[in-house]
């Protein structure tokens, strides 16, 4: 089992649609967030399973309120697609602007929660220096008002994956 990443400004998800079904099937797809538009095209999609930092990226506040890159309309579909929304520690550690970063974070996790829209944390580490315990990210995160962390979201994520044979036609 992997977990891949792609990078949602240099793929698109139309590439998913060329990938063998056998590989979506054995591996958690995860792609990076961006603007507004590439956040809608990767929770539309049935391939994805985790949408990584939808908050990131330059986003222009409102006068009453933050641009999270989550709004109503994208936690549903997240919500009916069965995609989870990705927080990433790597991306608090190299941010130049924290306050605002938090405060999209925890905009973003209180839509999540009364969407009921999973949420997976990590610390998506890009070298060493990045890694952390696993019970100081979880801290980290409750502190931003995430309640209950799921720690075995990937495992059930591809059991529920490996029950589907094909497309509509489902194991039980």
């Amino acid at each position: 089992m992997d977990i891949i990443c792609f990078d949602g400004n240099g793929y698109k998800v139309e590439i998913l649609k060329r990938i063998p079904n056998t590989f979506i099937r054995e591996n958690i797809i995860i792609l990076q967030g961006g603007d507004d538009e590439l956040n809608r095209k990767n929770l539309s999609s049935k391939y994805v399973d985790i949408l990584l930092d939808p908050h990131q990226g330059y986003r222009k506040d409102k006068i009453y309120q933050k641009d999270s890159g989550l709004n109503e309309v994208l936690c549903k579909l997240a919500k009916e697609n069965d995609i989870a929304i990705g927080f990433s520690l790597s991306l608090i550690l190299n941010s130049n602007r924290r306050g605002e970063l938090f405060g999209r974070i925890i905009q973003n996790i209180k839509l999540c929660k009364k969407y009921k829209v999973k949420m997976v944390i990590g610390t998506f580490a890009k070298d060493k220096s990045e890694l952390r315990n696993e019970k100081d990210v979880e801290a980290l995160f409750k502190i931003l008002g995430m309640n209950v962390i799921d720690r075995e979201f990937v495992k059930k994520r591809l059991e529920f994956k490996k029950k589907f044979v094909r497309n509509g036609v489902r194991l039980e």
